[in-house]
This record gives C-alpha cells, structure tokens and sequence, in this order.
C-alpha cells in the first residue's frame, strides 16, 4: 500500500499490525514507520463544510414542533395543516435520499449538493414569508427534498474522501451534528416562538446556506469521469425513480395521519398503505429483472451483513425516533415542563448519543473491529429501553436522568457500527447507494416508530382510561393523539381526574417502551448475522477531490530525493 493509494494520505507515526494489512500490502523497502491518514486543508474544510449542512438539516426538522401552535393562530390553519408543516419536511427528506445519492453517481456530487442547497433555500424562503398554509406546506416540502439531499450526499461525499478505516470519526462526527441538531431544534423553535417570531425559524438558516454555498464551490472540487450530457441523461432511471418516489410516498404518507387525521381502519389510511407496499415489491421486482442502470442496485441486499445492517438501520430509527418523540410529551405532560424545559429534559439521552457515537467510530478505526460495537449498541439500548419501563409519575429528577443515560450510550454506539457493517461489506461500485440507502432506512424507521408508538399508545390509554368511571367518556378523544392530550392535562385543575389521567399516560409511555425494548432485542439478535470484513482498504473512488494526485506525487517525489541523499550508494559518482 503506497502513498499513491490514499487521497489526503500524510505519513505518521502510529504503528500498526503487519497481519491486520491485505494480502496485496508490500511495505516498502526503508520505510520505517506506518502510514496514518489525515485529511489535508482543503478536506478539513470540506468536511467542515457538511458538518455545518448536517446540523441545519437536522435542525429544520425538529425545530417547527413546538412553534406550530403559534404558526396555526397568526396564519388562521386548522390543527391538521399544522401537523402537515411539521411532517412534509420530514416525508420529502426520507423519500428523496436514494434519488440524490444515484444521481451524483452520474452526475457528480457538487452539482447534486448544490441542488439540494438550492431547494432547501427556496423552500425557506416560501417558509418564511408565507401568509397561509398552502405556501408553508409548499416550502417545507421544497425544504425537505433539499434536506433529504444534504443528508444523505454529506455521508456519501465521506466515503469518497476518508479511507475506510478512518472513516469511524468522521461518521461518528456527522452522527453527533445530526443528534445535537435534533435535540436543540425544540428548544431552538421554542424560544424564537416565545420570544422573537416564529419566521426566525427560517431566518436562521440562510447564514447556513450562504457559507454552504460558498465552501462547496471554492473547495468541493470532486473528479468525475467527462461523459456528454447525452450520455449522463441516459443512465438515468426514469421508469424506477418515479415508481419508486410514488410507491415510498403512498406507504409513508398513511403511516403519518393513521390514527390522527383518520382512524387505522379507515379506507382512507388503508387503501394508500397498501398501494405503496404493492409498488414497492413492483419496483423490487422491476430493478431486479428490468434496469439497466438500477436508482437501488438490488445487489446491494445480497451481502448477508448489508442486509442485517439494513434492518438494524430501520430498527434503530424505530427506537430512536420513538424516544425523541415520546419522552418529551412524559415531560410535558405528567411533570407539566415548558415546550423548552421538555426538549433540556432530554439531553441525559441526546448528550450521550453523540459523544458515545464519536467513541466508537475512533475506537473501531484503532482496533479494526466492528461487530463488537453492534453487539454493545444492541445490548445497551435493549437494557436502556428495559430501564426506561420503571418511568413513574413521581419519578424524580436524579432518577429519570439516570433511567435515559443507558439507551442514549446503545443508541450512539450503532450509528457509527452499522455504517461501518454496510460499507466495509458493500462494493466500491455501490458504495454511495448502499451509504445512502443506510440513511434512508433510518429515516423510514423513524416514520414506523412514530406510527407504530402511536398504535400502541392509543390502544393501551383507551383500556386505562375505561378503568376510571369518571374519565371513561372521553376514553376514545383523549386517547386519539398523545401530543393533543398534553394542553388538556396542563389546562385540567389539580385533582383526582388529572393524577388518575397522568397514570395513564405514564402507563401507556411504559408500554410504548415495553415495545421499543422487545424490538432492540430482535434487532440484537438479527445482529448475530453480522460477519467480519477487513477494514484496511485502499479508498476505491472515481470522485475524490482533484490535485490531491499532484500532490501526493510531488510529497513522494521529495521523499525519494530525500532517501537517496541519505544513501551513500545511490550517490552519483564524482568519478
């Protein structure tokens, strides 16, 4: 493995075992120490560059939660356009991943990424100037496609910079902007709402995009092998990317109202649920025997590990999702914190994600070694979710701090794991898909989790509140959506009828647990499928930032000359 093999490749001194390198490495003759890669300037910057694009996405797609009630009063909207601002930026972002990563394999990463920054302005823009619903919806589906983009490009544009040894840090980096973007979105909506004007919400992104914008044309200046427009247009799969957008669309859209705009048995919930699922196993069916140039090569769900990890990707979105969903109503509702309280409530989890995370990812790159972090992230977050179960009304403080630091630390932990189970298992030819793939299974889990978390709780708060004579009048409303029943709770006068309903609530939280800790088991034991890959490979990319070849070869060229300097027989002879 020569200097030549690694993009950004400086030398260093870290020592590594000679068993742990392919069987193609050669160490080169009075070569001393190990290589050790670390990115150059110019990749720092790049990597800074999506950070800072991470963290505005993550933060747009919590931030408008607890302002809504505020957006509905000032433009006249029903609860129902209301629900729909918060939940088309989260749809788009999660239906739009797979196309952006299959484009940019065609058409290069800057251009794509530039695409979803533009997208993910105007829709900010139409946000935050929007005197009705319609335009708000309009925006915040614009913004979400853009989201989706920056999401899942920023996680592919790693892979064609950072070896994948070293990618653990880099990823587990990402992973904590994602987190910390998540958690401080609420507080962040909260506090312009409260304080300054709900716009402000979408004011606050364009300092973000201009630097965005800026970064990524003077420093993302990726290869990419010269092809006509012609002959770009063709690898385009028109007939998948429109049957699958549409299919994913009509099974993500009923799973969002199911039980709030329209009961679960409605034909309305039921009739779109199963038109995407049957378009989806069409469009499975059509990628695998048709295309020619597949949006998602079904290759990509041959590898056994791939498809493990596949799965933990969606579990784990299903937990996590839950967690950030539902523990903040608990706050809300039996301990009656503000909206802003709620979301500082949860950083005993959200705090123990993101450093766990970064943990991980550098002591995989160390040891080399993977599976043992999937198996930790299972275990801890199957006993995290078991402890979150023993949550009462009268919990204190201290008591319900330490209850969410276990499933924060299993939680952090997989993000980093799992992404390296899909990649080090994936081919270099799939390797952007199958990253972007691994995102949008994420995402789709969490669109399950909030559907799935609802059932639960609606079906276990309806036999709870039966149990109570005076409060069984108002089981089937009350029991209809957990966020509404927060302001009924805080607006009840103290008494009997609002501890018996903070029980209930409470109750069916626990349950709601009971479920997410059943599913990190099986995910635990999916994860036993998990095989080992050896981690130590040359960064196969055709998009790798350009002049790096330049400027490898000049640092060899020097160290060559510097070698025979040092080498009195390969001095020319003054004879």
């Amino acid at each position: 493995m020569a200097d030549t093999d690694f993009p950004f490749y400086r030398r260093g001194s870290a020592s590594h075992d000679e068993s742990a390198r392919p069987p193609s490495y050669v160490k080169p003759k009075n070569q001393d120490v190990d290589e050790k890669f670390a990115l150059g300037r110019r990749g720092i910057l790049v990597f800074f560059t999506l950070s800072v694009l991470t963290l505005m996405a993550a933060l747009d797609g919590t931030s408008l939660s607890v302002a809504l009630p505020d957006i509905a009063k000032e433009l006249n909207g029903t609860a129902i356009e209301a629900f729909w601002s918060g939940t088309s930026f989260l749809l788009c972002s999660t239906v739009f991943q797979p196309s952006f990563a299959s484009f940019s394999n065609i058409f290069g990463r800057r251009p794509m990424i530039l695409i979803a920054l533009v997208f993910f302005c105007v829709g900010a823009i139409i946000s935050a100037i929007a005197n009705n619903f319609t335009y708000m919806l309009v925006g915040r589906s614009i913004q979400g496609v853009g989201g989706g983009g920056i999401i899942s490009l920023s996680e592919v544009i790693i892979t064609d910079l950072v070896p994948l040894r070293w990618r653990g840090q880099y990823f587990g980096i990402l992973s904590a902007m994602w987190s910390v973007g998540s958690v401080t979105g609420p507080i962040l909506g909260g506090g312009f709402a409260q304080n300054v004007s709900w716009r402000w919400i979408f004011y606050i992104n364009f300092p973000f995009i201009g630097i965005g914008l800026i970064l990524v044309i003077l420093f993302l200046n990726l290869k990419l092998a010269p092809s006509s427009l012609i002959e770009k247009l063709r690898r385009i799969d028109y007939f998948g990317t429109v049957l699958f957008v549409g299919s994913i669309s009509s099974f993500l859209i009923p799973l969002t109202w199911g039980g709030v705009s329209y009961p679960w048995s409605s034909w309305r919930t039921l009739v779109p649920l199963c038109v995407g699922g049957a378009g989806l196993l069409f469009f499975a069916f059509y990628e695998y025997r048709f295309a020619s140039d597949p949006i998602i090569p079904p290759v990509i769900f041959k590898n056994r590990t791939a498809t493990a990890s596949f799965i933990g990707s969606v579990l784990q979105g299903f937990i996590l999702w839950c967690a950030l969903y539902y523990l903040p109503l608990y706050y809300e509702a039996v301990k009656e914190y503000s909206p802003i309280l709620s979301g500082v409530a949860l950083f005993p989890e959200t705090f123990t994600v993101a450093p766990s995370g970064m943990v991980a990812g550098i002591l995989i790159t160390v040891t080399g070694r993977y599976r043992w972090a999937v198996w930790l992230g299972w275990v801890l977050s199957t006993i995290g979710l078991g402890l979150l179960c023993l949550i009462k009304v009268h919990t204190s403080v201290v008591g319900w701090i330490f209850l969410n630091i276990v499933s924060g630390l299993g939680l952090g932990i997989l993000f980093p794991s799992l992404g390296y189970a899909v990649q080090a298992s994936s081919e270099p030819e799939n390797l952007a898909i199958a990253v972007a793939m691994f995102s949008f299974f994420r995402a789709l889990g969490q669109a399950i989790g909030v559907a799935v978390g609802g059932v639960v709780f609606q079906n276990r708060m309806f036999s709870n509140l039966m149990k109570y004579p005076d409060l069984a009048p108002m089981a089937g409303t009350y029991s209809k959506d957990a966020a509404g029943l927060v302001q009924i709770i805080k607006a009840m006068a103290d008494g009997a009828d609002k501890a018996n309903l903070k029980e209930a609530y409470t109750d069916s939280l626990r349950t709601v647990w009971i479920v997410c800790c059943a599913v990190s088991g099986v995910a635990l034991v999916i994860s036993l499928l998990t095989e080992h890959y050896d981690l130590d490979r040359d960064l196969e990319t055709n998009q790798g930032l350009r002049g790096d070849d330049e400027t490898i070869a000049s640092e060899k060229d020097l160290e060559m000359r510097a070698s025979r300097m040092m080498d009195p027989e390969s001095r020319p002879s003054v004879w």
